[in-house]
């Protein structure tokens, strides 16, 4: 068993230099590299904060729109005899922003770059409502009703706007489902990696992966996933009902009082991340330009605006126009980034452990390990008797987090799968290679013992490749998010019917719709 690891585990490590070259293009280039700020932004990171800007711009400050209107279109009862209500896709689509990015992309974003990253972190997310709004829109015009359910979502919208080809449908479908199924694994570790922190932590003692402790969590963490996932979306979307709330509401709640007993350092807090954004200490390079990209590198990985891996939630609403999901959509990108990955960079930033003399030295080492990093700001900022407790709650906040962004990214394979055939069997087959599959790969890598670093490659690769395939579509779809938006503007309580507002025939939207 180990050797068949070892050899999944360097045919993977093959792909890593191409997605290296692939995510840094062109900043390995000399020229490139001379070029002031620029030359340290990447090709991917350009496109992703460049399309926030261009769609902030055409649609006229959306986000305003999304910060005063979406929380009263997540609160109107209606009822909902196809899809699920806008709180619930709001919800189902955190579970996928709110995952282990919050906690250690974040970290790693002011380890790497430096406090003046979360600042923009805040900027990419700013611009990045826009994106998502857009794509959300574009999820909702061009969903399908299958069943009781909608769906939707990047295959579905890009398969209409290149000219309805099933073909290159069936292209863009197979592409998410590769990509969410393979980020499963890694997920699944870091379910693993907190569970295990919760268990050192309160039993003061270094837990083997071969205990019968992590067997357990094993077979539990299958089963729940196999229970969840093979009961369908419908399961899952009552799940992450319950759970996102509650375990958003007590990883902010636990921040905010660390935050409470540190206030009169909330000045500083603020001093370091607007001074350094513009100056960074030289520890972290001394170059505004890598303080820039690991920003919004960050922050746009961690709310996933633009990379089309959200837009199955949005589809899946039932509403009166699709702007109102786009709103409720692009206010996930300010919850996500600028609350959750907030609460976490005060804490890092604060702890400023690559200035304490006992750790500095170790900082090298330390700023490696993310998680690591994070408890050990946590626990230096909060009084010797809370530390056990407090790390308790947080590392299983964190393995919450990756719990459901496990659940929501088979959910959401299965979504696209919709695209290439509605067969129940097909369906299965789909539910069942993710949570019997690609779960207990992650859970038996872990309980070998490997850490399979070059998983991540691949994880790596087929984010970049969502980028590459989602941000033409949505320059494509930008004329028809902004006649849509037009409408919405003009008559936010009129139902919204394509064949009027944009002059086009669509599967759900029209008065006679589109096969």
């Amino acid at each position: 068993m180990e050797e068949i690891f070892a050899g999944i585990d360097y045919l993977l490590g093959l792909i890593g230099p191409f997605s290296d070259a692939v995510w840094a293009f062109p900043t390995q280039f000399p020229f490139y590299q001379q070029i002031p700020v620029l030359g340290n932004l990447s090709l991917p990171v350009l496109i992703l904060f460049g399309a926030g800007i261009y769609f902030t711009v055409r649609m006229r400050g959306v986000q305003w729109l999304a910060l005063t209107r979406a929380i009263p279109i997540m609160m109107r009862q209606q009822q909902h005899t196809t899809g699920i209500s806008s709180l619930a896709a709001f919800l189902l689509g955190l579970a996928m922003r709110a995952g282990p990015g919050n906690i250690v992309g974040v970290t790693g974003a002011i380890s790497v770059g430096g406090p003046g990253a979360l600042f923009w972190m805040w900027v990419a997310a700013l611009f990045g409502m826009a994106t998502a709004f857009t794509e959300s829109v574009l999820s909702q015009i061009y969903k399908e009703k299958a069943d009781d359910t909608f769906v939707g979502g990047m295959p579905f919208y890009g398969q209409r706007l290149l000219g309805n080809h099933r073909f290159l449908g069936y292209v863009l479908a197979l592409a998410f489902i590769t990509y969410a199924l393979f980020n499963v694994p890694a997920q699944t570790f870091n379910v693993f990696t907190a569970v295990g922190l919760v268990a050192e932590t309160g039993s003061g003692m270094e837990v083997s992966r071969q205990s019968p402790l992590y067997v357990t969590i094993a077979i539990l963490l299958i089963a729940s996933c196999a229970w969840l996932i093979l009961g369908g979306i419908h399961r899952v979307i009552r799940y992450t009902n319950v759970i996102v709330p509650v375990m958003a509401v007590i990883f902010a709640g636990i921040s905010l009082i660390i935050m409470l007993i540190n206030l009169t350092t909330l000045p500083d807090f603020f001093a370091l991340v607007f001074t350094q954004a513009i100056s960074p200490d030289a520890l972290f390079g001394g170059a505004i330009g890598a303080t820039i990209a690991e920003g919004v590198r960050r922050g746009l990985m961690s709310n996933e605006a633009g990379q089309g891996t959200i837009t199955m939630a949005a589809a899946a609403a039932d509403t009166r126009h699709p702007c109102e999901q786009g709103l409720v959509q692009s206010l996930g990108v300010f919850f996500d980034t600028i609350i959750i990955c907030t609460l976490t960079g005060f804490i890092v930033v604060l702890a400023h452990l690559w200035a304490d003399t006992e750790t500095s030295a170790a900082w090298a080492s330390l700023s490696a390990d993310r998680l690591g990093t994070y408890i050990s700001s946590v626990q230096a900022l909060t009084p010797e008797g809370l530390i056990s407790a407090i790390t308790i709650i947080l590392a299983t906040c964190y393995a919450l987090f990756a719990f459901t962004t496990l659940l929501g990214m088979i959910s959401f394979a299965e979504i696209a799968a919709n695209l290439i055939s509605r067969s129940h069997r097909f369906i299965l087959t789909i539910r069942l290679l993710g949570s019997l599959f690609f779960v207990p790969f992650g859970a038996f890598t872990v309980l070998a013992g490997l850490e399979l670093g070059n998983l991540w490659t691949i994880t790596d690769l087929t984010n970049i490749t969502m980028v590459y395939l989602n941000f033409p579509l949505l320059l494509l779809g930008a004329p028809l998010v902004s006649k849509a938006l037009a409408d919405y503007r003009q008559a936010p309580e009129r139902r919204f019917n394509s064949d009027v507002a944009l002059g086009l025939k669509t599967p759900y939207w029209s008065a006679t719709p589109t096969p």
